[in-house]
């Protein structure tokens, strides 16, 4: 009896220590959990997932407090209240309607010039084409010019006069014009350059735009390229014939990237 007490006080005497590697362990990972919990509001989302993954690997295997799919509030997602979202989408179609309306009254005068065009026959000398910077209507320069001249040929003024009457419009709209030439170059008493050349072709055509008193002449501008905007290569007389034109481009009244 007094060597099993003996053995019994031996025991106690040494208590089971085991716990507290766990509850180190618990601990650590406490500590770590409180780290990520103070520096998530520092952090965007994709870090988040990031070190969320890393922790969850490292840590619980896969699964746990750590997963990724926890919804993590980021200073630039703010919540819009649903009273600006109804405003925002408000303003929106209202320019999305705009925009439509613009985009028919272009249409609208398309067809009219095109119809102009097929009646003239004029189809390999005047195109058009609508587009999200306006509609534009391409002239070919031996539609309008001689060669190496500035001044409209008297035979042709009655397509400036008959298109000045189809681009006015209400609302008005402005007007650029603009001239273009190929890259042969020019060198003459009156053109010392392409530049020349096509600013007057494109000054000279406004003109006679403007002889129409209904188009004001603060809607209308004119400019010349030269050869630097070509449509086409220029090795071949097709290719520079297509570059010597005079571009006519009606701007619509709002921005119609919304509906093109």
């Amino acid at each position: 009896m007094v060597q099993l007490a003996k053995k019994k006080k031996h025991h106690d005497e040494h208590v089971d220590e085991s716990w507290l590697i766990p509850y180190a362990d618990m601990l650590t990972l406490l500590l770590a959990l409180f780290i990520v919990l103070f520096a998530m509001s520092e952090i965007d989302a994709q870090k988040f997932k990031q070190m969320a993954s890393a922790f969850r690997n490292e840590f619980t295997g896969g699964t746990g407090v750590m997963e990724e799919q926890v919804p993590i509030p980021s200073p630039d997602s703010t919540p819009i209240p649903d009273a600006q979202k109804e405003v925002i989408s408000k303003e929106e179609k209202e320019r999305l309607e705009e925009a439509k309306k613009e985009l028919e009254q272009l249409e609208e005068m398309e067809k009219k010039i095109n119809a102009y065009i097929q009646t003239n026959q004029l189809d390999s000398s005047l195109q058009t084409k609508l587009t999200e910077n306006g509609l534009l209507i391409t002239i070919l320069d031996n539609a309008l010019f001689d060669s190496g001249s500035a001044t409209v040929k008297p035979g042709s003024r009655e397509i400036g006069k008959k298109l000045s009457d189809l681009l006015v419009t209400t609302p008005p709209r402005n007007i650029v014009i603009a001239g273009h030439t190929d890259n042969v170059p020019i060198s003459t008493a009156n053109f010392q350059s392409n530049w020349e050349l096509s600013a007057l072709r494109g000054i000279n055509f406004m003109r006679v735009l403007l002889e129409n008193p209904s188009l004001k002449p603060n809607q209308v501008s004119a400019s010349g390229y030269g050869e630097y905007r070509p449509k086409s290569e220029n090795k071949t007389p097709e290719g520079r014939a297509k570059n010597r034109r005079v571009e006519v481009l009606v701007l619509p009244n709002v921005s119609l990237k919304s509906v093109q």
